[in-house]
C-alpha cells in the first residue's frame, strides 16, 4: 500500500502472477466450460439454441393448423424454466438419462410464446422447444384476471358450463394435439378414470428416478384448455427445496440486508467525520454509472419481470415491484457514494492511500499495473472457484437448478447483459473492501477479522441462488471474498475493483457467447475486453502517467537532518556532512543520557 503524500507506484511479482493464472485458466476451462470434462454442477451450457424468431414461427403454425386460430396478434417471447425438475435431475444425477429419453418432449428450458388476445378475452402462452423448434405445450386463461378459460378446437363450440362430456370425447379432442407433438397414441397408457376432468397418458419410457411423465389435457367446459408434459418430482424433493429456500430468505435478509444497512448508516457517519482527510467530490463518477447500471438492469428486465403474472389485473403488482425495486437501487447509490467518502477518510487518515486519485503522481502506470493484476487475479480466482465447487459437490452433494429470472434470453437487450459486472464490482468492493473493512479496524483491531465479518456479509448476499444446498455458496464465497480482501490490501481499490469486475466479465460474456450468433462471440469477447480499454483510455487522458514524466515535474524531498548533541557547541546540531553522522549517533547531550532512569 502507498502511504499518502507520496507518488502511487505498484510493483506486483507477474512471473509468480502469471503462473498462478495460467493454472487457474486451464482449470476453469477443464472443470467449467469443456463439457467432456465438466461436471453437472458446473459445466457452461453450450447448446445450439433457436432464435426467437424461430420460436415464434414454430408457435403461430402450431397456433394456426392445429389449434385453428388464424388471426394472432404480436406475440412477445420469454425464457422460462422448470427450476424444480432441473434441480431434481441435477441433484440425483439423472442428467445423461432425461437428456436421452425425455428432454425433447418435457425440456424444463423454453421459449414461451405469449398472445394477449386471441379473441374473446383469452391470452395464449405456447411452450417452444429451445432446441428442436418444436411446441411443447399450451395454455390459454383469460388476458384479464389469469383465470382459466374454455378453450375450443372448435371456434363455434358453445362456452356454457357441461360436464356430460365422456372420456372418449376427451380422447377424440386429445388425439389431434397428440399427433401434433409427435406421440403415438398407441402407444400411451390412459390414466384417467370415470368422470375425472382432466386427461391424463403415461409413456413406457417416461421414468425418471421417482417420477413419472405424465401428458396432461385439462378441460373447462367440455374443451381442451391446456396441454402440458408434467414431469413432477417427488414430494420429499419439493419439500426440501421449499425448506432450503425459506432459509436463503432469512439468511438474505437478516446475514446481509440487515448488515447491509448498518454499513450504510455508518458509512454516512464516517463520510462527514473523515471529512477532512478526504472529499466529498470522491465517488461521484462511480456512483453515478452505479446507479445507472442497476436502474437500467431492472429495465432490461421487463419482460420477465411483467410476465410473472397472469392477466392484465395482476400485472399491476408487477409494477409496483418495479417501481419499488427502482427507488432501492437509487437509495443503494446513494450509500455507496458515503462508503466512497467514508472509506477513503477512513484510509487516509491512516496514512495510507489504497485509492490514489487521478492528479497524485504516478497515477496513470498504477491503473495500468492495477487491471493487470485484474486480469491475472480474476483467472486465479475463477480456478480457485472451480476447485471449491467441485470439492463441495463431492463433499456436500452440492448441486445447482436453472433459473430465468436473470437470464439474458429475458433482456430487452441481452448484449448489456456483462454490464451488471461493472456494477458488482463497484459497488461490492467498495461497500465490503474499501469502507467495511476500515471501518471494523477501529472496532475490532484486526485486519484478518474485519476482512472476515465484511466478506461473510457480502457472501450471505447470494444465497438466493438456485444453488443447494444454501450455506454452499457463502462457503464457496468466503474463500473468494477473502481473495478479493487480500487483492485490496496488497494492490488497492482500483486492483481489486478490476479484478472483481474482470472476473463477473467472463462469466457473464460465457453466458451471452452460449446464446449463439457471430454478435454475441465479438460482444462477450469485448466486454472481457473493456477493463484493459477503460485502464487505457485513463492512462492516456492523465497527466501524471508516472514518476518520471510526472505533471508537474516531481521532486524528492530533501532528507529530514537527524539532530545530534556537538560536544563543542555544548547543543544540538544538525550535520552538515556524513561523517557527523558516524561520529555523533546520539541526538541528545551524553548528561540525559546519564541522568535518565532505567526502566
Amino acid at each position: 500500500m502507498n502511504p499518502t503524500g507520496q507518488p502511487v507506484q505498484l510493483k506486483p511479482n507477474y512471473k509468480i502472477l502469471g503462473v498462478l493464472a495460467a493454472v487457474g485458466l486451464v482449470l476453469f476451462l477443464l472443470l467449467q466450460v469443456f463439457p467432456s470434462t465438466a461436471s453437472d454442477t458446473l459445466e457452461v451450457q453450450q447448446v445450439n439454441v433457436i432464435s426467437q424468431e424461430k420460436a415464434i414461427d414454430s408457435a403461430k403454425a402450431f397456433a394456426n393448423n392445429t389449434l385453428v386460430l388464424p388471426d394472432l396478434p404480436a406475440p412477445s417471447v420469454t425464457y422460462h424454466t422448470n427450476a424444480e425438475l432441473s434441480g431434481y435431475v441435477a441433484k440425483e444425477k439423472l442428467t445423461q438419462t432425461y437428456m436421452q429419453k425425455l428432454e425433447k418432449v418435457a425440456p424444463y428450458d423454453v421459449f414461451r410464446v405469449h398472445y394477449p388476445d386471441v379473441g374473446t378475452g383469452d391470452a395464449l402462452d405456447i411452450d417452444v422447444h429451445m432446441n428442436t423448434g418444436k411446441v411443447v405445450a399450451f395454455s390459454m386463461y383469460d388476458n384479464k384476471t389469469g383465470a382459466s378459460q374454455p378453450f375450443s378446437l372448435d371456434p363455434t363450440a358453445t362456452t356454457e358450463k357441461d360436464e356430460s362430456v365422456t372420456l372418449a370425447e376427451k380422447q377424440e379432442q386429445a388425439q389431434p394435439i397428440l399427433k401434433a407433438m409427435g406421440f403415438d397414441v398407441g402407444q400411451l397408457n390412459l390414466q384417467t378414470k370415470g368422470n375425472q376432468q382432466d386427461l391424463l397418458y403415461t409413456t413406457k419410457d417416461g421414468k425418471l428416478g421417482d417420477s413419472q411423465l405424465q401428458l396432461k389435457f385439462t378441460y373447462e367446459y367440455g374443451q381442451i384448455r391446456s396441454f402440458q408434459p408434467v414431469l413432477t418430482p417427488p414430494d420429499t424433493y419439493t419439500a426440501y427445496v421449499k425448506e432450503q429456500t425459506t432459509l436463503a430468505g432469512w439468511l438474505t435478509a437478516l446475514g446481509y440486508g440487515l448488515f447491509t444497512l448498518v454499513l450504510g448508516v455508518l458509512a454516512i457517519v464516517f463520510g462527514s467525520l473523515k471529512r477532512r482527510h478526504t472529499s466529498f467530490k470522491r465517488g461521484i463518477v462511480l456512483s453515478i454509472i452505479y446507479c445507472a447500471i442497476s436502474v437500467f438492469s431492472v429495465l432490461n428486465m421487463w419482460p420477465i419481470l411483467v410476465d410473472i403474472t397472469l392477466g392484465e389485473s395482476n400485472k399491476i403488482v408487477s409494477y409496483v415491484i418495479i417501481g419499488l425495486q427502482l427507488i432501492l437501487n437509487v437509495l443503494m447509490a446513494i450509500l455507496l457514494y458515503f462508503s466512497f467518502v467514508g472509506g477513503d477518510g477512513l484510509w487516509r487518515e491512516r496514512g495510507i492511500n489504497i485509492w490514489p486519485r487521478s492528479k497524485e503522481i504516478g497515477y496513470g502506470k498504477y491503473v495500468l499495473h492495477s487491471v493487470a493484476v485484474g486480469y491475472l487475479y480474476a483467472l486465479i480466482l475463477l480456478g480457485v472457484q472451480s476447485i471449491i465447487y467441485l470439492i463441495l459437490e463431492n463433499a456436500l452433494g452440492v448441486y445447482s437448478a436453472t433459473d430465468d429470472t436473470s437470464s439474458p434470453y429475458n433482456m430487452i437487450y441481452p448484449a448489456l447483459f456483462p454490464l451488471l459486472a461493472w456494477m458488482a464490482g463497484i459497488g461490492e468492493e467498495a461497500v465490503y473492501r474499501l469502507f467495511g473493512i476500515a471501518m471494523l479496524k477501529k472496532i475490532v483491531r484486526n485486519t484478518f477479522v474485519a476482512c472476515f465479518i465484511t466478506t461473510m456479509i457480502w457472501a450471505l448476499g447470494h444465497t438466493l441462488y438456485p444453488i443447494y444446498p444454501v450455506y454452499s455458496r457463502p462457503i464457496e464465497l468466503l474463500f473468494i471474498g477473502l481473495l478479493f480482501s487480500f487483492i485490496f490490501l496488497r494492490y488497492g481499490f482500483i486492483a481489486a475493483v478490476f479484478a472483481h469486475v474482470i472476473f463477473d466479465s467472463i462469466l457473464m460474456s460465457l453466458s451471452l457467447i452460449s446464446m449463439g450468433g457471430i454478435v454475441n462471440i465479438l460482444l462477450g469477447a469485448f466486454y472481457i475486453a473493456l477493463p484493459a480499454i477503460v485502464a487505457m483510455v485513463i492512462y492516456t487522458f492523465t497527466k501524471n502517467k508516472g514518476v518520471e514524466n510526472a505533471y508537474p515535474p516531481y521532486v524528492p524531498p530533501a532528507p529530514i537532518p537527524q539532530a545530534y548533541y556537538d560536544p563543542a557547541q555544548g547543543q544540538q546540531q544538525y550535520p552538515d556532512h556524513p561523517q557527523q553522522f558516524q561520529q555523533y549517533t546520539s541526538p541528545v547531550p551524553p548528561s540525559e543520557h546519564e541522568n535518565k532512569p532505567k526502566e
